[in-house]
Parts: structure tokens; C-alpha cells; sequence
């Protein structure tokens, strides 16, 4: 107990806290354009695993982390695009849609696996020097891609024409289509670069958090950045922030472990402390979903009238 909040501790948190936030910042900035073009993105945690196991077997077997994470993210661009056909072409309920992509990236990597390594549960280790580099031993290379991504969306999103349509597909297709705005096309794109996005996080924890892919792995995390989204009402840079909120709890979970004690001066039982980024989650969506306003058009399929 004496040992928190000293400067060691800390700096161990903060560090602790950008490496937790980082996937999570991928997948949400892949959600928010998404949902700003009008399309519930739940198949988050699927493309994470996408992302994941992907790059896990590229990196082993190419010994190359860069081709590694650059596979990750091509495979979810694939996976984004049979959810953008389901939802957008067939007009599937997007949650729906979004939930089974996620039972199928949670079961298919292992049938993969088992068929390339003999073992459904995890793949190969991947030596360390094949792993994506951290800078001081501290800081991913992953993170500073993250967090530069923040504000080059906010740009995206709000300074430039494909920005404008999305955000207009998202509120008023029918006044956007009058207006010469394929609809159905950016939100195709909009899905895909979800994917790109939500798959890098993956990626960057089973070759840069990890060493290999374990099965279910992303632990949840493309519904906490989910929840990160709304919180964050769809914006960038509130999405940076509410990732980190949830990458501290994160990081305070791993790092209290065996810190605090029972009156009886047993350790806190390590599941009780797991619970409590998952239980902030909660929280924090039972207080703020509310006041939360999301896109009009979100979840509503578009038919072109002809």
C-alpha cells in the first residue's frame, strides 16, 4: 500500500494508461466515422480480433511487425465490407449484423489456428525483436500513430468535402442525396475505414501489447470503445479523452492487483479488480447515453427511390 502513488507507481500508471488507450482510440475513431455516416457499428470487437490474429500470423511467419500490422488492418478492411454488404446492400439489422461478425471473429480464428498450428487457443510466440517497437521502453510506436490520428480525423471529419458528406449522410441522407451525395457509396467507405481503424487496434495488441493472439483476446474492448464513442458524442477529440478515462481504469486494475487487502489481510481477490473498467463502463453508459445525441439517420437503412 505504500508503494502507490509514489512517483515510480505513477509513471508506471501514466505509461500503463497510453498502451490501454491506444486500441481503444483505433477502434473508436473507426466507429465514430461509421456511425457519423449512419451505420451502428457493434462488429468493433469483431474486427479487433480480425485485426489481431491476422497480424499475429503475418508477424510470425514473415518476421516482419510492419507487414504484420499493415495485414491486420487489409483483413478488416475485408471483414467491414461483408458487414457494409449485409447492413448497407441487404438492409440486415446493423446490430444484429454487428453482434454475429463478432461471435464469427471470436470462433474462426481458432478453427485457423488449430488447422495451421495445432493449437485453437493461441498462435505461435513471436520473439521479441519482431514485435512493434516501443520508444524508452515505454512508449508504442502504435500509441503516437493513435494519438496523431485524433486530430488528422478531427480534419477529416470537419475540414474537408468527404468530412461534410459523411457527417450529412449521418443526419439527412434523403437532403444529401438530392444534393448529388452518393449515399450508399461513402457509407461503404465510412464502414471500411471502420474496419481499417478498429482492426489496427487489434493488431497492436497481439504484435505490440502481446507477442501472439490468445483466443478472445480483445477482452471486450471494441465495446468499450463503443461506449468511449458515445460518451464522447461522436467527436474526436472527446473520443481521445474518454479513451484514456477507460485505459486508466485499465491500467488501475492491472496495477492494484495484490495491493489492497481485506480486513482479514487476505488480497482482494484479483476478479474483483478486474471488474472495474467493465463496471465504469456501465456506469458511465447509464449516466451519459442520455445526454448523448447521436446522428439522426444512425441505424436507419437507406433505399434510393427511383
Amino acid at each position: 500500500m505504500s508503494d502507490v502513488l509514489t512517483p515510480t507507481f505513477l509513471l508506471i500508471l501514466i505509461f500503463s494508461t497510453i498502451r490501454g488507450a491506444t486500441p481503444l482510440i483505433f477502434a473508436a475513431l473507426g466507429g465514430m466515422f461509421s456511425e457519423r455516416a449512419g451505420v451502428i457499428n457493434i462488429a468493433l470487437e469483431g474486427l479487433m480480433l480480425a485485426g489481431a490474429f491476422t497480424a499475429a500470423v503475418v508477424t510470425y511467419e514473415l518476421q516482419n511487425p510492419y507487414i504484420g500490422f499493415v495485414a491486420g488492418m487489409a483483413v478488416g478492411a475485408v471483414v467491414a465490407l461483408v458487414f457494409a454488404v449485409a447492413v448497407i446492400k441487404f438492409e440486415a439489422d446493423q446490430v444484429v449484423t454487428g453482434f454475429a461478425i463478432s461471435l464469427l471473429m471470436l470462433g474462426l480464428p481458432a478453427v485457423v489456428s488449430s488447422r495451421i498450428y495445432d493449437s485453437a487457443g493461441s498462435t505461435q510466440q513471436i520473439a521479441k525483436e519482431f514485435l512493434l517497437p516501443e520508444f524508452w521502453n515505454r512508449l508504442p510506436l502504435a500509441a503516437i500513430l493513435a494519438f496523431a490520428l485524433v486530430p488528422i480525423c478531427w480534419y477529416v471529419l470537419y475540414k474537408t468535402p468527404f468530412g461534410l458528406r459523411i457527417r450529412a449522410v449521418g443526419e439527412n441522407p434523403e437532403a444529401a442525396d438530392a444534393a448529388g451525395v452518393n449515399v450508399i457509396k461513402l457509407r461503404y467507405s465510412a464502414v471500411i475505414i471502420s474496419g481499417i481503424l478498429a482492426a489496427a487496434g487489434g493488431a497492436y495488441l497481439s504484435i505490440g501489447q502481446s507477442s501472439l493472439f490468445t483466443r478472445g483476446m480483445t477482452a471486450g474492448r471494441g465495446y468499450i470503445a463503443l461506449a468511449a464513442l458515445i460518451l464522447a458524442k461522436w467527436r474526436p477529440f472527446p473520443v481521445l479523452f474518454a479513451c484514456l478515462f477507460f485505459g486508466f481504469t485499465e491500467a488501475l486494475a492491472t496495477n492494484l492487483q495484490g495491493v489492497y487487502k481485506l480486513p482479514s489481510g487476505e488480497d482482494v481477490p484479483v476478479q474483483f479488480i478486474q471488474m472495474i473498467p467493465y463496471v465504469l463502463t456501465i456506469i458511465v453508459l447509464a449516466g451519459f447515453i442520455g445526454l448523448s445525441r447521436a446522428p439522426k439517420a444512425l441505424g436507419t437503412p437507406y433505399r434510393k427511390e427511383s
